[in-house]
């Protein structure tokens, strides 16, 4: 089970309100808030079972399609970093029960007939580096896969990065096995299928960060997603809409490269 955004916010907000005479749980566990009410063992652990009981019974109609959200992005690339630590994550945070994200590391590269440099990047080599460490961890790592990509993008270094958001948010993946997949064949298969991937958009991309919203991209949606991306998948779901959408949007500046 997925813990609803809203939950964790509000549950690290009350572990520090014990002066005002409430009382509220004082999760001490090994997991992070947005896994709290990932299981009954978790939930258990962190003595959020109630909690975590009380959104499940208010949890949207799985019978409707969440909203998907398709990011073609760069490693390196300054905007697509402002969209993920600003726009996308925050947003999954507090909507993960009615949207769907999937990230594809690639953007502006260009893939050559090279056995010795297959790739060439927009930002340079260290930036081909980063975009097989994701598509490598994205591969490896699944669930967790955009906290870990937040962690790297919302960082100072995002190579220097890798390593130790790997190890905070799946430390049963080792660092050895993305080594080994950065600098073996199966790198090269996922960047070349996000390049297969970014090459067969319609239209095609003309900048980055690109957002498609269940598959399609318009200027209109892009427009919304660059300034209130919570506000887009909000107004975008079909079904009954969470207690988290009826807060107003904030909008941000938006950038490309």
């Amino acid at each position: 089970m997925k813990l609803s955004g809203l939950l964790a916010v509000f549950l690290l907000l009350c572990t520090h309100r014990s002066g005002l005479g409430i009382s509220h749980p004082k999760p001490s566990c090994r997991y992070p808030p947005s896994q709290w009410c990932r299981s009954l063992e978790i939930a258990i652990e962190c003595k959020v079972q109630k909690q975590c009981m009380e959104v499940n019974a208010t949890r949207p109609n799985q019978a409707v399609p969440p909203v998907s959200v398709t990011l073609y992005y760069e490693s390196l690339c300054p905007a697509c970093r402002v969209f993920i630590s600003q726009q996308l994550f925050p947003t999954w945070t507090m909507l993960q029960d009615i949207m769907t994200v999937t990230l594809v590391p690639y953007g502006n590269a260009k893939e050559l007939p090279s056995a010795n440099t297959p790739f060439t990047c927009q930002h340079g080599e260290p930036e081909c580096r980063g975009n097989i460490i994701e598509a490598c961890i994205i591969h490896l790592t699944g669930r967790v896969a955009l906290h870990i990509i937040y962690c790297m993008e919302s960082a100072a270094d995002v190579l220097n990065a890798a390593h130790p958001c790997l190890q905070l948010y799946a430390p049963s993946v080792s660092w050895s096995s993305v080594n080994s997949c950065v600098k073996g064949g199966l790198g090269y298969r996922l960047m070349h299928a996000n390049a297969v991937m970014t090459r067969a958009l319609i239209p095609a991309h003309t900048h980055v960060p690109w957002v498609t919203l269940n598959g399609e991209y318009t200027e209109e949606n892009e427009d919304k997603a660059m300034s209130s991306l919570f506000h887009l998948v909000c107004q975008l779901y079909k079904g009954v809409k969470p207690p988290a959408c009826t807060g107003a949007p904030v909008r941000l500046d938006r950038s490309f490269c």
